[in-house]
């Protein structure tokens, strides 16, 4: 993917794997950027790594408020149907 300038990146909302640890782009206020997801669905649920506040984002705003990934959670098995 080329960067286009004055365009910001936004992370892909279905590219999140749980155990994923993100840095937001603005600060929760005990001062803590990283957070974990902890919960996949219509909500993506996030642990602040620094004080252990847990929230709920829908999926669109945590895309536009997601600044990074910094480290991969485990990569789910492929769903098997029928």
């Amino acid at each position: 993917m080329t960067p286009i300038l004055g365009v910001i990146p936004v992370i892909d909302p279905t590219d999140i794997r749980l155990d994923d640890v993100v840095q937001m782009r603005k600060p929760h206020p005990c001062g803590g950027d990283r957070w974990q997801v902890v919960r996949l669905g219509t909500d993506i649920g996030l642990i602040c790594q620094t004080c252990g506040r847990k929230v709920y984002l829908p999926r669109s705003k945590f895309a536009r408020q997601a600044k990074r990934i910094l480290s991969r959670g485990a990569e789910s098995p492929p769903v098997v149907q029928g």
